[in-house]
């Protein structure tokens, strides 16, 4: 893998790395405490914007080294899916036992992206966000043990 692809994708990782910093103080509020509307907006957005750093890795690979972009309807399950598939120009990304769990955070995206705020229910988001920290480094241990 040349220089230039790997600083793009380390790049992606520095963003999620400091977003995850910056939520950190809502983190530990919400483990005391139910948030409220603006916090549970907030919850939303981190989720939202952890999952958009993931698809910029993800299509970064796919595109790069993978030659490939989809146009479909369902561009966003097939780039997951692709990231647990060896191919032709690569070995899977992603460890197997992470699918699941990232499913869940397409799906929250997908449903943050199209839903009103006040729809947003903590008992749904709950364990995405408390969840988060451990998640990302498990990805992120495939991804870096990928670019390796």
């Amino acid at each position: 893998m040349d220089e230039e692809l790997k600083k793009k994708i380390y790049f992606e990782i520095s963003e999620i790395d400091t977003l995850l910093a910056h939520a950190s103080v809502l983190l530990e509020k919400c483990q005391l405490q139910e948030p409220d509307f603006i916090e549970l907006s907030a919850v939303g957005s981190t989720l939202h914007s952890f999952y958009n750093g993931l698809e910029n890795i993800f299509q970064i690979i796919r595109k790069e080294i993978d030659k490939t972009n989809s146009q479909s309807k369902r561009w966003h399950s097939e780039l997951l899916d692709a990231m647990f598939k060896e191919t032709e120009h690569r070995p899977a990304v992603l460890d197997e036992s992470l699918r699941e769990q990232l499913s869940d955070y397409m799906g929250f995206r997908h449903f943050f992206r199209h839903a009103y705020g006040y729809h947003l229910r903590w008992d749904l988001a709950k364990p995405l966000f408390e969840n988060i920290s451990a998640v990302w480094k498990s990805t992120k241990d495939c991804v870096q043990k990928f670019i390796i």
